[in-house]
C-alpha cells in the first residue's frame, strides 16, 4: 500500500493534469468558434462552385469535355489525399480518418490498382506510414486557421494537377472529416478527379434562377477548363477547414472528458488518502494508550 506522502504526491500530480486539460478545453472552445465560422463561410462558395460546374457540364460531352471532368478513361492509378490534423489529444478524430484511408487504400491494392498517397497533416502521415510508408509522396502541414487560405492549398492542387497531366494518376480521392456539430464529425471521401457532377447541385442552381437560362461567354468548355483547376483548390481548402473545426470540437470534448475523469480520480484518491490517514492516526492512538496502560 502506498505511503501517505506518495498518495499526496499523486493527488497533486492529478490536480496539475486537471488544470492542463481544463486549460486545453478552454483554448479548444475558443479556437472552435473561429474554425467553425471559417468552415461554414467556405461552404456556400464551394456549393455554388459545384452547382455552376454541374450546370456547365450538362452542355459538354464526349471529346469536348475537359479531362478533369471526363477523366483519362482509365481506373488503374489512384492518388489518395488524406487530410487530418497536425496534433493529437482529440479522441478518435485522426484515427477515424486514417482508418477510412486504410480501408480505401487496402481495397484498391487488393484490386490490383496502383496507389499513391499525399498527406495533409502529420497525424495522418504518422498513422499511415506504418502500413503504407512507401506509398506516401509528400506531407503538407497546416499551421493555424489563419494560415488556411488558397495560398496554402494551391501547391497541393498544383502537384495533383501535374501528376494527373503527367499520367501518374487516373483518379484522385480526398479523405477528410466533415464537421456537423461539436459532438459529430463524419469521415468521408470526395472524388476530385474526375470531378463529380452533382445533379442536385445543378437542380438547386436552376431553382435559384426561377426558370431563367444562363448564356455563357465564352463557351462551356473554355469556362470549365478555367473553373475545374480552381474548384480543385476550393474543394481541398473547404475540406481542410472542415477538418480544423472538427478537430477543435473533438479536442474540446476529449479534454472535457479528461477533466471530469481527473476530478473523479482526485475524489477517489482523496477518500483513500483520508482513510489511510485515519487508520494511521487510530493506530498511533492505540499504541499510545497501550503504552500508557503498560506503565
Amino acid at each position: 500500500m502506498p505511503s501517505l506522502k506518495e498518495m499526496r504526491s499523486r493527488i497533486s500530480s492529478v490536480k496539475a493534469t486537471q488544470k492542463i486539460t481544463k486549460a486545453m478545453q478552454m483554448v479548444a472552445a475558443a479556437k472552435l468558434r473561429r474554425a467553425q465560422d471559417a468552415a461554414e463561410s467556405a461552404r456556400p462558395y464551394a456549393v455554388r462552385m459545384a452547382a455552376v460546374i454541374a450546370n456547365l457540364a450538362a452542355g459538354v460531352s464526349g471529346d469536348s469535355a475537359p479531362k478533369l471532368l471526363a477523366g483519362t478513361g482509365r481506373d488503374q492509378k489512384h492518388l489518395v489525399v488524406v487530410a487530418t490534423a497536425d496534433r493529437g489529444l482529440a479522441g478518435g478524430f485522426n484515427s477515424s480518418i486514417a482508418r477510412l484511408a486504410r480501408e480505401l487504400v487496402s481495397s484498391l491494392l487488393a484490386g490490383g490498382k496502383d496507389v499513391k498517397i499525399i498527406c495533409i497533416g502529420r497525424k495522418g502521415r504518422d498513422q499511415l506510414r506504418r502500413q503504407f510508408g512507401e506509398l506516401i509522396l509528400e506531407t503538407y502541414e497546416p499551421t493555424s486557421v489563419k494560415a488556411l487560405t488558397l495560398d496554402f492549398v494551391q501547391p497541393i492542387a498544383t502537384q495533383i494537377l501535374s501528376r494527373f497531366e503527367a499520367g501518374e494518376a487516373d483518379v484522385v480521392t480526398l479523405i477528410f472529416s466533415r464537421f456537423k456539430s461539436v459532438i459529430s464529425q463524419t469521415p468521408m471521401t470526395r472524388q476530385l478527379i474526375p470531378a463529380e457532377v452533382q445533379a442536385d447541385a445543378a437542380a438547386s442552381l436552376q431553382d435559384g434562377l426561377k426558370g431563367a437560362v444562363y448564356s455563357y461567354e465564352p463557351d462551356e468548355q473554355t469556362i470549365l477548363e478555367t473553373l475545374l483547376p480552381r474548384n480543385l483548390a476550393v474543394q481541398i481548402l473547404s475540406a481542410i477547414l472542415e477538418n480544423q473545426a472538427g478537430f477543435y470540437a473533438a479536442q474540446m470534448s476529449a479534454m472535457d472528458n479528461a477533466t471530469r475523469n481527473a476530478g473523479d480520480m482526485i475524489a477517489s484518491l482523496t477518500l483513500q488518502y483520508n482513510r489511510s490517514r485515519q487508520a494511521q492516526i487510530t493506530k498511533e492512538l492505540i499504541e499510545i494508550i497501550s503504552g500508557a496502560e503498560a506503565l
